[in-house]
């Protein structure tokens, strides 16, 4: 018969059970660097959905707004004046009895607030300011004719024989302009870019 030492066993099974100091030194360094790796790809992950998130709205209200210039463009009897950054329109419209009457229509950006109002007033119209567009940090008119120069994707400019800009002379309005947001405190790439050249009917 074999005996063995009691004490000696329990030792020897309760240092299997321990971790060395080499041993827990490894396993908390892999755990940092593993717990480091799925914060930043949920930091990323999330920055990159909020992102998509502004660009989203940030277009679809550059969209809306692009509506609404092209219908008040298209149906202007002509552009009355203009700068870089606003533009008066003159529209057809009738009063009560039918009889007709002259209303305009205002864009204009404001670069400190960075909002692009819609203004109407007129012979018998409630006067109505709309803000479109807001979070606009760049907004440009300009005024062309409407006969295309040739072999060339442009337009002459509405122009009189000085060179300078004739509001009568217009036929065609491009407009373009960039609208962006913060993520977090810092301007990334969530901004919305839109260009249109819009052509008078009438």
């Amino acid at each position: 018969m074999r005996l063995t030492n009691g004490h000696s066993a329990v030792s020897r099974v309760v240092g299997r059970r321990a971790f060395s100091l080499p041993e827990m030194l490894i396993t908390l360094a892999a755990s940092t660097v593993i717990f480091g790796a799925v914060a930043a790809f949920f930091m990323y992950g999330n920055q990159s959905f909020v992102a998509i998130g502004n660009y989203m709205d940030l277009n679809r209200r550059s969209c809306a707004a692009l509506d609404w210039m092209s219908r008040d463009i298209r149906q202007s009897v002509a552009v009355m004046s203009f700068s870089t950054n606003s533009i008066l329109l003159r529209l057809p419209g009738t009063n009560t009895v039918g009889a007709p009457v002259t209303n305009f229509v205002m864009y204009l950006w404001d670069p400190v607030s960075r909002n692009v109002t819609r203004f109407r007033f007129g012979a018998g119209v409630p006067s109505q300011a709309n803000v479109l567009l807001s979070e606009c940090d760049y907004l440009c008119f300009r005024i062309f004719q409407r006969n295309p120069m040739p072999g060339r994707f442009e337009f002459y400019p509405a122009t009189n024989l000085s060179g300078a800009y004739q509001a009568d002379l217009c036929k065609l309005v491009e407009v373009s302009w960039r609208c962006s947001r913060t993520i977090k405190g810092t301007k990334l790439q969530t901004e919305s870019v839109q260009t249109a050249k819009i052509c008078m009917r009438n």
